[in-house]
């Protein structure tokens, strides 16, 4: 097994609407709000734990590419190519998002960092004075379709506008031959992600996310203190466009063949 290099994807994330990851309440519950979101517990600042973000990519990747789920991990499943090394050789998604180590034991590709909110979003934040500290609280309402008596129930976003950052997603490089071209692959789960949601109650308009400023950076085995920078991009449509191209420039700097 042999670690050939890295690819760093770095940008920020911006809320375009309200977005709700969930915590376990604390603090913020005395206040009587029924979903609270998840906070850094130093800074009192929500963020994007690297976990949301991994497992939804996951998710809908193994939709997108009509994976059968079959693995259990407490009340959901998953797809995994754990019984059969065969089958795992060839399958993207439990080479880039790992699978348990129960049968065989093998690298993921894939490590998701949590996401902080940046600071000058926090700043934002507080000078708007929202309904709690760096959030807001967004009423909901039930309604019984007998009696039309409305439940309401509150729940806790951190508003629309805000940035978090910076993101990082490191993707390691074992298998050159498949490896580099399932780039595109880590890719799709961004895009798809972007057109989603993160988190919860996205089919009640929460959770709408795009990444922006984003760099791509690669460090190779054999001088791996020396970066080598593959381009920066506004936005993900410019990313994916200039992909082939990055691809190209990773397999020519590690002596993989072009096309193979």
């Amino acid at each position: 097994m042999m670690l050939y290099g890295r690819i760093f994807i770095r940008g920020e994330i911006e809320a375009r609407t309200g977005l709700h990851i969930g915590g376990s309440g604390g603090a913020f519950s005395i206040g009587g709000v029924d979903n609270t979101v998840i906070i850094d517990q130093l800074t009192r600042q929500p963020y994007i734990p690297g976990s949301s973000l991994r497992g939804k990519m996951r998710s809908l990747t193994e939709k997108y590419l009509g994976r059968v789920t079959g693995q259990k991990i407490a009340q959901i499943e998953i797809h995994s190519c754990r019984e059969s090394k065969g089958s795992y050789a060839t399958c993207p998604i439990c080479n880039i998002y790992g699978i348990t180590a129960e049968d065989f034991n093998l690298p993921t590709r894939l490590i998701v960092r949590d996401v902080p909110l940046e600071p000058k979003s926090a700043e934002r934040l507080q000078a708007a004075q929202t309904s709690l500290p760096y959030t807001e609280v967004k009423t909901e309402v039930a309604i019984d379709r007998v009696t039309s008596q409305a439940t309401p129930r509150d729940v806790e976003r951190v508003p629309a506008g805000a940035v978090f950052g910076p993101m990082e997603l490191v993707y390691n490089l074992y298998d050159l031959k498949r490896d580099i071209d399932w780039l595109a692959v880590l890719l799709d789960g961004m895009q798809l992600l972007e057109d989603d949601y993160l988190g919860g109650m996205g089919s009640r308009g929460s959770g709408k996310i795009v990444f922006r400023a984003l760099s791509v950076t690669l460090k190779v085995h054999d001088n791996y203190r020396q970066p080598t920078e593959l381009g920066k991009f506004d936005t993900l449509g410019d990313l994916s466009a200039a992909l082939p191209g990055i691809i190209t420039g990773i397999k020519t700097r590690l002596g993989v063949p072009v096309g193979g």
